[in-house]
């Protein structure tokens, strides 16, 4: 089965629009797991413009569910990891001024520093995830790096498929095999949505993780929270049980 972490980014800019807390960011990140998600995920930037260093904390301390958390390994950003240990670090290379992540690493050029963050991580007991392509170059690189996870970047899939080019998921049908074959777990995320998810979820083998926000935070301007996590778990292939406040 393909766990829906569910990222809070969004949720903590609209908080942060008018400088006070609401939307809550705890209390969502806990009914987003009542009503059925699998995890959470936090990107917190170095401007702080969404999620915060301070939300990593928090969230740690009460959630029932992994916390999976996002940025580029630079020194703040790695204390704070090796302080909280969530149960997951997805490794982008976002340079500080990023809108949002447009590319996977080049895991040959970088692998030495790499190869040292993951190992630093790893030793606190952290699971260590790279954000990469559908290059298989890459991907075998990032085993030689010793990651645990690859996540793929599924932006060129999204904008294919809303085109009518369901062929777009072939590249990360054979990343994800070939990924397998090493022995990593594939996790994918950018742009997925209730439109391509199922398509995508359907044809990738061997996915543990997708991890959405825009998307669903948007339809649930809509839908509702409860009812959007139902139907991004149906994508997945999921029923999902809501549990009492």
């Amino acid at each position: 089965m393909v766990n829906l972490s569910i990222n809070l980014n969004k949720v903590a800019l609209l908080r942060n629009s008018r400088g006070r807390n609401l939307p809550d960011l705890q209390q969502v990140a806990l009914d987003c797991v009542r009503f059925g998600g699998d995890g959470i995920t936090l990107h917190p930037r170095p401007d702080e413009r969404h999620a915060r260093k301070s939300d990593v904390y928090a969230l740690k301390k009460i959630l029932p569910v992994e916390l999976n958390v996002e940025g580029f390994p630079s020194r703040d950003f790695l204390k704070m990891i090796e302080d909280v240990k969530p149960a997951q670090c997805t490794l982008v290379p976002d340079p500080p001024d990023a809108l949002t992540s447009d590319a996977g690493w080049n895991t040959k050029k970088h692998k030495h520093f790499l190869l040292e963050v993951i190992q630093r991580l790893q030793a606190q007991g952290i699971r260590t995830s790279i954000f990469v392509e559908t290059d298989l170059d890459m991907i075998e690189a990032a085993r030689e790096i010793g990651t645990n996870r690859i996540e793929l970047y599924t932006e060129a899939y999204a904008s294919q498929y809303a085109q009518g080019h369901a062929e777009a998921v072939e590249p990360y049908a054979r990343a994800a095999a070939f990924a397998h074959e090493l022995g990593l777990e594939v996790n994918a995320g950018h742009d997925l949505n209730l439109h391509n998810l199922q398509h995508f979820a359907t044809a990738v083998p061997h996915l543990s993780e997708v991890s959405i926000g825009h998307a669903l935070i948007s339809d649930a301007l809509y839908l509702g929270l409860e009812e959007t996590i139902r139907r991004y778990q149906a994508c997945l292939g999921k029923e999902v049980q809501v549990k009492k406040a």
